[in-house]
């Protein structure tokens, strides 16, 4: 059973897409919030005339140090809920997985929105990290697998635009609710959304690619219907269709050897690591993963602030706001052009102008040109938006066999929750270092990313055939 014969889904297909990409949102979701929250969570900004609130604190004390500690423990948390998604996944299902990460983003959400001291932060914001990294795991994986094939790899992109509806959610709410007596409704707001997903759940079907593998052919069959409208015959599989994706795998691999892999048991990390045959397609995921990372879009957005507030000093509190809209709206052209344009030509291009980008930040701030230090980092965030922010989660179900999607995903989205963290940590320390105390040669650290950038893209491209 496929999806060749379907164009799109019926609107009971497009509802259970919305549902799965819930995940994607709460991600992004979580991702900002705590950057729009921290002065009024740490007591920075305070209502000394309402020191409690509905018997919580308007704010909790913490220094700087335990604040980013606090902040970091989202990432460690997606770190491990990636590398157990291949596992979680394969035993309970596409939908079984979503289910898990909304009960895990509720209760983390709750107990961190109720906290009234360090530690129980802490552990709701370990417990969202963890179903975060659940999440962007199995969404690209779920909606390959749901998706007609004539819209998947436009569908594909949904991810990523939900990720950064999520961080542009936060923002804008930070707006209104960055206060001491409403900042706790950031977070419960997040809990109530995820609890709808969990209850919502028993109208959702699965994965008719995950039924077909654990030989429910009926269930299978009435997935198919629901979702597309009618039951279509692998026999009956458009040759056009067929040469357009096979590519993507190694020359081995046929049409024929994919589905027949469909029945296989789910591989596991360490056989995925032992497999020579799978060595090519795990090593494209690793590339593009890694190329999303080392290009510094989280550390210029961090930094972004720091150097547009120099030329828009009364605007400063609506810049991160304002990049967020710009990368929300950069979202949507590969929707259109990923099939037109092809997966690789399109990250190569999102690449090319990244480079310039950080090129032309790096000269800036060497040369005092606040203005164009502030042109190019808003279009280095265009150009990530388009190719590098999308793609990697595009091509994840497209190189791997379904019995090593889960496996493979896994592996590539634990490296990127690590590269982002590690990247986060030595970006001020590398900037100061190259700088050695001269503002005037911050813009150093930019070309290095530029370098990694470029060396990343092409062991990428190497690999890549798409």
């Amino acid at each position: 059973m496929t999806s060749e014969g379907a164009h799109t889904f019926t609107k009971y297909g497009w509802l259970v897409c919305l549902w799965v990409l819930t995940v994607s949102f709460q991600y992004g979701y979580h991702t900002s919030a705590l950057n729009q929250l921290q002065a009024v969570l740490t007591c920075k900004i305070v209502d000394p005339t309402a020191p409690m609130y509905y018997g919580l604190p308007t704010c909790i004390p913490m220094s700087d140090a335990t604040f980013s500690v606090v902040t970091s423990v989202y990432t460690m948390g997606g770190f491990f809920g990636s590398l157990s998604a291949n596992i979680v996944m394969d035993r309970y299902g596409r939908k079984g997985a979503s289910r898990l990460s909304a009960v895990l983003t509720a209760v983390g959400s709750a107990v961190f929105g109720l906290s009234s001291s360090v530690g129980p932060l802490i552990l709701g914001r370990f417990l969202v990290g963890l179903a975060a990294g659940l999440g962007i795991c199995l969404c690209p994986i779920y909606l390959s697998e749901i998706a007609p094939v004539k819209i998947r790899g436009n569908l594909g992109v949904l991810t990523q635009l939900a990720i950064v509806i999520g961080i542009m959610v936060t923002q804008g709410m930070g707006f209104g609710l960055a206060t001491p007596r409403q900042w706790r409704f950031v977070l419960l707001i997040s809990s109530g959304i995820s609890i709808f997903q969990y209850f919502s759940s028993p109208f959702v079907v699965e994965s008719p690619s995950y039924l077909n593998r654990k030989g429910l052919v009926d269930q299978e069959k009435l997935a198919i219907h629901r979702l597309w409208g009618e039951i279509h015959d692998v026999s009956r599989r458009d040759p056009e269709e067929q040469d357009s994706e096979e590519p993507l795998l190694p020359d081995s691999d046929s049409a024929t050897e994919r589905h027949s892999a469909v029945r296989q048991p789910a591989m596991t990390i360490p056989q995925l690591f032992a497999s020579t045959e799978l060595r090519r397609p795990l090593l494209t995921i690793i590339a593009a993963m890694t190329s999303q990372q080392i290009s510094g879009i989280n550390a210029v957005l961090y930094y972004s602030n720091d150097i547009l507030s120099k030329s828009l000093p009364e605007l400063a509190s609506y810049v991160s706001l304002g990049i967020t809209i710009v990368n929300f709206f950069m979202t949507f052209p590969p929707i259109f052009l990923i099939e037109r344009v092809g997966r690789k030509q399109l990250i190569q291009l999102s690449v090319a102008a990244a480079l310039l980008s950080h090129l032309a930040v790096g000269y800036g701030l060497n040369s005092g040109l606040v203005t164009l230090s502030s042109i190019a980092i808003t279009t280095f965030v265009m150009s990530f938006a388009f190719g590098l922010g999308p793609i990697p989660f595009v091509i994840i179900p497209e190189v791997a066999p379904p019995h090593a999607v889960s496996a493979i995903s896994s592996v590539g989205l634990s490296l990127n929750w690590s590269s982002n963290f590690v990247i986060g940590l030595i970006f001020l320390p590398l900037r100061n270092f190259l700088a050695n105390g001269d503002p005037m040669k911050e813009g150093r650290v930019f070309y290095v990313f530029a370098v990694a950038l470029l060396c990343s893209t092409l062991w990428f491209s190497k690999l890549y055939r798409g």
